[in-house]
């Protein structure tokens, strides 16, 4: 294989498929890049066994072939040329890297070794814009699950029906919910539970296009956007019924400013520090909201928040680390409307925007 590539059109292309290059010490192909030339066209596929990620660019082929080289060291290098063309060429032995009056010589591995990129049939599939599904995954992803353990929980249950768009996520302590208006074609439908961890990754690379689709097979999530595809498995089981979660009624309603309730939680939760329970005391004769934390062994802080309120006084504790999630979520918003049953029940943050959102926090005991 012999190629000539421009190094900023190459460093972008490693960017993106190097979120696929493998650790597994059992299999080194799996810390290659896999590169084959033809036609005008270089595809770098990566894979990890989780995830499988292939991405086409144009360059200046002399010579078709394949090669596969350690990923991280060939990023690391192009990510370090100051030269405009970057030649590339080797067999399943050597690689030689130049650009202007830099040379490398790599070691390869047999692309014969590397495996295969899945092929699939679409079951279902809708295509999104990526700028709106971005900021939606951002505002759910952090609620998601990180242990492998609860599969299902790792997951963004992600739903479009009568051209509304709802990403959904749980780790049981916690509830995000978020939807928005979508233009569809003929009103398409899809449901499918997405691997979060991968869905969060493809998001934020997916920048370099507009739209990107998102399809499922029978075992299998692909998602497309320009010339990337990524494919990874598909999490089977049923997400819980989120919606038997929701309290069907709302004692106390209080709307507050978002970053005045942020930078209250930061002072207060200073001396929180074996401890993440900050109390929430809302009192309707005075329109306040008293933040206060304590911690035997460093004392004890307060500090009220004016705020409008609808209903009656009510006392709540809550893990101040989640709260600060959601205020981070809904940072693009002035109020947050904070809704409350009793103490012992979950509490419930609500913004209303372009992308309505939803957060559902559980109490801590007081």
């Amino acid at each position: 294989m012999k190629i000539s590539i421009s190094q900023v059109t190459l460093e972008q292309a490693l960017s993106i498929v190097s979120k696929g290059i493998g650790s597994d010490l059992s299999q080194p192909i799996l810390a290659g890049i896999h590169m084959r030339a033809a036609n005008g066209t270089v595809e770098l596929q990566t894979s990890n066994t989780t995830i499988f990620i292939r991405h086409a660019l144009s360059a200046n082929v002399e010579e078709e072939g394949e090669i596969v080289v350690s990923g991280k060291l060939l990023t690391n290098i192009v990510r370090t040329l100051s030269g405009s063309v970057v030649d590339i060429e080797g067999d399943d032995r050597n690689v030689l890297v130049t650009c202007d009056k830099s040379t490398f010589r790599l070691n390869a591995l047999d692309p014969q070794d590397f495996p295969s990129f899945p092929e699939y049939q679409l079951e279902n599939s809708i295509e999104l814009d990526t700028s709106i599904l971005s900021k939606m995954v951002d505002k759910v992803y952090k609620v998601t699950y990180k242990d492998n353990s609860r599969p299902i929980l790792s997951g963004i249950l992600t739903t479009v029906q009568n051209n509304t768009i709802r990403l959904v996520a749980t780790d049981s302590y916690r509830l995000a919910v978020c939807d928005t208006n979508v233009e569809t074609q003929n009103g398409e439908s899809f449901n499918a539970i997405l691997p979060g961890a991968v869905f969060h990754e493809v998001l934020s690379l997916s920048k370099f296009s507009d739209k990107i689709l998102i399809g499922i097979t029978d075992s299998q999530v692909v998602f497309q956007f320009a010339n990337t595809t990524f494919v990874t498995r598909k999490i089977e089981g049923n997400f819980p019924d989120y919606k038997q979660l929701l309290p069907k009624s709302c004692k106390t309603k209080v709307e507050v400013d978002v970053a005045r309730l942020t930078s209250a939680l930061h002072r207060v939760s200073v001396v929180a520090v074996n401890n993440p329970s900050v109390k929430f005391d809302i009192n309707v004769d005075s329109a306040t909201m008293k933040l206060s934390a304590t911690s035997p062994n460093q004392g004890e802080a307060t500090e009220l928040i004016p705020v409008d309120i609808q209903g009656s006084d009510i006392t709540i504790a809550l893990n101040y680390h989640y709260v600060n999630d959601c205020m981070e979520a809904v940072s693009d918003q002035d109020k947050v409307t904070f809704e409350l049953e009793s103490g012992m029940q979950p509490g419930i943050f609500k913004s209303y925007a372009k992308v309505n959102y939803l957060y559902l926090l559980m109490p801590l005991r007081m």
